[in-house]
């Protein structure tokens, strides 16, 4: 049985959590929670796991996890990341967005060797990775990833409420994926996640809409080289947070299930 962790308790941790106590996954279960502070946690809150959540990082690791999973934005990645894996943890982290800093991500990899550990990046609300990841392995010679969501996942309120009222999509960025990472932590870990399965951070095109005509997150992927031409196009419905997708949660499932079951496709 793998005892599993989550790292942060937001819209996708609950999610998983969930999905764990639910039998989900076989062979895996439900072990720590590591959040910023016991006290804020709602008392009525059904899917407060008691004594599994943890504010103490040495309570954390020490209910001897098999994985950690990071569902707590770039800050909790960089914080325990590295800590995590020199534990002795695996970790899945969906925060790939963390990873345009180059020393971070030598410092997140030399921490894995050096434990003997792995870190695995779920495909999250993005996809295509498999197809992608395969293609980097012949000659990729272009990548790009046009981005649009409603104004309100991507913009502060009075300025969502412009866009909105302007009937119109309006540019927020066109550049590449290490820059569109930094400025949209909250929303792009897609674009590293894509970029670093491809042709890298700094050849992967960026453009991101604010767009009032879209409902859902919507992701156009095109790639072309040696293996061919894809395009590839996702609407994703918005969790409760808008700034992502139902699809994620899902991935981090589906991401602990390949780790137990004996048979993986789409690997």
């Amino acid at each position: 049985m793998l005892r599993i962790g989550l790292i942060g308790f937001g819209t996708i941790g609950r999610a998983v959590a969930q999905a764990l106590g639910r039998g989900e996954v076989d062979g895996a279960a439900l072990a720590a929670v590591l959040v910023r502070s016991r006290a804020r946690l709602r008392t009525d809150d059904p899917t407060a796991y008691g004594a599994l959540f943890h504010d103490d990082f040495a309570a954390f690791v020490g209910a001897g996890l098999d994985w950690a999973v990071e569902a707590g934005g770039h800050e909790a990645l960089r914080q325990w990341g590295p800590a995590a894996l020199s534990a002795g943890v695996n970790l899945i982290a969906l925060s790939a967005g963390a990873l345009a800093d180059a020393a971070f991500h030598d410092e997140l990899v030399a921490a894995a060797r050096a434990a003997g550990r792995r870190v695995l990046v779920p495909s999250g609300g993005i996809g295509t990775l498999d197809v992608l990841s395969s293609a980097a392995l012949g000659q990729l010679d272009e990548v790009r990833l046009t981005s649009r969501k409603p104004p309100r996942a991507l913009l502060p309120p009075d300025q969502a409420a412009r866009v909105v009222a302007s009937g119109r999509a309006e540019l927020l960025f066109d550049g590449p994926a290490r820059e569109a990472a930094r400025r949209f932590p909250e929303n792009l870990n897609i674009c590293a996640a894509l970029a670093l399965s491809g042709i890298g951070l700094d050849r992967t095109r960026v453009t991101v809409y604010a767009d009032p005509g879209v409902e859902r997150n919507t992701h156009r992927v095109t790639a072309s080289g040696y293996f061919g031409d894809y395009e590839f196009t996702l609407r994703n419905v918005p969790s409760e947070n808008p700034k992502t997708g139902r699809i994620v949660a899902l991935s981090v499932v589906k991401t602990l299930r390949n780790l137990t079951r004996p048979l993986v496709v789409g690997a």
